[in-house]
């Protein structure tokens, strides 16, 4: 286990408090992130503690976006009771695909992100994170989207590994991080359920958002324990970044910055930082946030 490293120097990158800042990508320069219940999207540079500019609002929970390579259109969401495609220009968003509006319970999408050949990956839950109801969902570079996990409780991740091989998925509720094997072609999964990666205990918080370095380590933003995990391929702990409030969401890297998002939401008494956005200098480098869209590693039609 590595010492947890204190003295971050984190600083808020924008004067906005979040009830449930969610969602970091790092992408044109920019770290975009959303605030998932109020659904709406943000950009902010992580330069100055400056106002982040408002992208978009929903008007339904916004769990995660992807910038789209067609034109057309600017951002894939996974909100609300599905998939939507949100346009360049234009009123509203266009849903591909609705697989959460159900009757029996109270369902949303949460996390998600794209892999190396554009397909678009994320989660769902029930609002009350009823035990085993969320899925993971894929949607293909052709729009359609295919239910290809169930049973999840609260879906996290999903992060891919460089060259789309891999997937890591937390279960938040459950304390777990999953490795999978994903055909880069196809987007098939092996391994069925996938094979343990990690298991935390209570005290250690629960994973929320993650992403891949350019190393290959995994970077876990750790719900209640405000810390940042770091782990190597095989499972091992490799460095631990303690965050100035206990929500941490998620965590992104970009323009020589970490970014990590953090969340009012749950807490009886936020202080100052909770909400925040908080950034620090890093030299850990990421990729950017990937596309949506064919690629030469992706099958079938891109949108048009």
């Amino acid at each position: 286990m590595s010492a947890i490293e204190r003295d971050a120097g984190w600083r808020p990158c924008v004067p906005t408090r979040h009830q449930l800042a969610e969602g970091a990508r790092w992408f044109a320069g920019g770290l975009l992130y959303v605030d998932l219940l109020r659904g709406a999207l943000y950009r902010c540079r992580g330069t100055a503690d400056a106002a982040p500019e408002h992208l978009l609002d929903l008007g339904v929970p916004l769990g995660a976006v992807a910038p789209v390579r067609d034109a057309g259109w600017k951002w894939v969401l996974a909100a609300g009771d599905g998939i939507a495609l949100w346009p360049s220009r234009g009123r509203g968003p266009e849903w591909l695909a609705r697989p959460e509006q159900r009757t029996d319970l109270a369902m949303r999408m949460n996390d998600g992100a794209c892999d190396a050949a554009g397909r678009f990956w994320a989660g769902s839950m029930e609002v009350g994170a009823a035990a085993g109801a969320g899925s993971l969902y894929r949607t293909d570079p052709d729009g359609s989207v295919n239910r290809v996990l169930d049973g999840l409780t609260v879906p996290n991740g999903p992060a891919f590994s460089a060259d789309g091989t891999l997937m890591y998925l937390a279960d938040s509720a459950r304390g777990t991080i999953t490795r999978h094997t994903v055909d880069p072609a196809t987007g098939g999964l092996g391994l069925g359920l996938g094979e343990p990666f990690v298991r935390l205990a209570p005290h250690e918080g629960r994973p929320d958002g993650m992403t891949v370095d350019d190393d290959g380590k995994l970077w876990v933003a750790l719900w209640g324990s405000g810390r940042i995990r770091c782990y190597d391929r095989e499972g091992c702990v490799r460095r631990t970044v303690a965050v100035p409030t206990a929500h941490a969401s998620s965590v992104a890297f970009g323009g020589g910055l970490m970014f990590v998002t953090t969340a009012r939401h749950k807490l009886s008494r936020p202080g100052p930082l909770a909400g925040a956005v908080l950034a620090r200098a890093s030299s850990v480098s990421a990729p950017a946030a990937r596309g949506f869209g064919r690629t030469s590693l992706g099958q079938g039609r891109s949108l048009t």
